[in-house]
């Protein structure tokens, strides 16, 4: 199902209501925005086009009434809903002045924020827009290559966020093709001609990664014997992909804090504040909801680096996307090595479409790039790993943890339903969530 053209900024600092208030309206297929102070709010709406506003009214520092006031003149047109936990009469007359069309209570339930969204989507309704899917027909945009729901979702994404310099943080496996998401939405978009650094954070060591991002002044220490631009001053004017953003320190998480509060960046051993003007976009294969609870990773950091979040599917569930990377990576390696397109052998494609791929785009690409090395002018069977080809279960008497004999009981369930998840999933009665997150483990 395609997202709603409507753009929804949600703003409030109780994170709880924010991620509920995302939940709600993502499940409904809006495209969502977060801000949890005013002062990020008008940061977005600058270079965003936000068709719905939901606010909260009693934040610290500046307050939902400012940011109503402002919108009411700088964006007349914007459908503006306020959610409050401190209702009065007065706030009510302050809301319907500002040009509020709805006004909801917490706590509320998620019918009646439906209720509320149409009310104020009715009163403020837009002028509908043609939508024409930005997905070309053989299967790419830019470099990434699918014709799935899930990757079709991915770049319907892209092309809300590619003009703007909201932030943004891409999840998924390792191997997934988070830096092509990254480099789409730079390069589709109208900042192209900017500088695209990617950096990542998990390949500097940590002593050395404050200093490669923000820079050093003469001095700082030992052996910074010049002045040296960072890679966010690299960055200046384009965007910046922090890959692997969970391995960052906690000093490191401080500044980069700073950076999005300020837009400024300050070099190691120096005070004076360096304006910036860049996109930060984050990835990670970690859970950081579990590393904000063992205190590794700063949970404000976190909702400001989640203002937009893109989840990238892992290849196992994207498996009509094969045969078209598999092209890809035949023309490639094809070129690179045989100096000719190499083709494949039905059969071993269908090898290729039936395996789960725990190493997703990474791994089959490695894996063709040694085929066609061993092949000639077709990829067969033969050049194929033993470890994708169907195996025989011999009884062992070897002992494995009970959570690896589970893996393996899924996998083979998996290989008897040629990759079926519903049917793999209906036959181990679990659900199909629960079945990805299984084989993620």
């Amino acid at each position: 199902m395609p997202i709603l053209k409507e753009n929804i900024l949600i703003v409030d600092d109780d994170v709880h209501i924010l991620e509920l208030l995302q939940r709600h309206l993502q499940s409904l297929n809006y495209h969502t925005f977060k801000a949890i102070s005013v002062r990020e709010a008008v940061t977005i709406l600058k270079d965003t086009k936000i068709d719905v506003l939901i606010t909260d009214l009693k934040m610290p520092e500046v307050d939902g009434f400012e940011l109503l006031k402002f919108t009411s003149e700088h964006y007349p047109n914007m459908a503006k809903l306020v959610i409050t936990g401190f209702p009065s009469i007065q706030d009510s007359l302050a809301v319907i002045k500002s040009g509020a069309v709805e006004y909801l209570t917490k706590p509320f339930t998620k019918s009646e924020l439906i209720e509320a969204l149409n009310k104020t989507l009715k009163q403020n309704k837009p002028k509908s827009k043609s939508q024409t899917s930005p997905f070309i027909t053989d299967g790419k945009y830019g470099d990434i290559i699918g014709r799935s729901q899930g990757i079709k979702h991915v770049v319907q994404l892209i092309e809300r966020v590619k003009n703007n310099k909201a932030t943004v943080f891409i999840s998924g496996e390792s191997g997934t093709g988070k830096e092509l998401v990254a480099r789409s939405i730079h390069y589709q978009g109208q900042f192209s001609r900017g500088p695209f650094i990617a950096v990542n954070c998990g390949g500097i060591p940590e002593n050395l990664l404050e200093a490669e991002l923000f820079g050093y002044v003469k001095g700082a220490f030992t052996g910074a014997e010049t002045n040296r631009n960072g890679f966010f001053q690299a960055a200046n004017g384009g965007t910046i992909f922090l890959d692997e953003i969970g391995n960052a320190s906690l000093a490191v998480q401080s500044r980069l804090l700073r950076v999005l509060q300020e837009k400024e960046v300050i070099k190691v051993g120096s005070q004076k504040p360096e304006k910036m003007d860049l996109r930060i976009i984050t990835a990670t294969n970690s859970n950081l909801k579990d590393m904000i609870k063992a205190k590794t990773f700063r949970e404000d950091l976190y909702y400001r680096l989640t203002v937009v979040e893109i989840d990238v599917p892992p290849l196992r569930d994207r498996s009509e996307d094969i045969p078209l990377l598999v092209d890809k990576f035949l023309f490639k390696y094809g070129i690179e090595y045989k100096d000719r397109f190499v083709k494949i052998d039905p059969e071993a494609l269908t090898i290729l479409e039936r395996y789960s791929w725990p190493g997703n785009i990474r791994e089959l690409e490695n894996i063709l790039q040694r085929a066609i090395i061993l092949s000639d002018n077709i990829v067969t069977t033969e050049a194929l790993p033993a470890s994708l080809k169907y195996n025989i279960d011999f009884n062992s008497d070897d002992f494995v943890s009970l959570k690896d004999m589970e893996k393996q009981y899924i996998l083979k369930v998996l290989r008897a339903c040629n990759n079926n998840k519903t049917r793999a999933a209906e036959i181990l009665k679990i659900n199909r969530k629960t079945l990805r997150d299984k084989l993620k483990a």
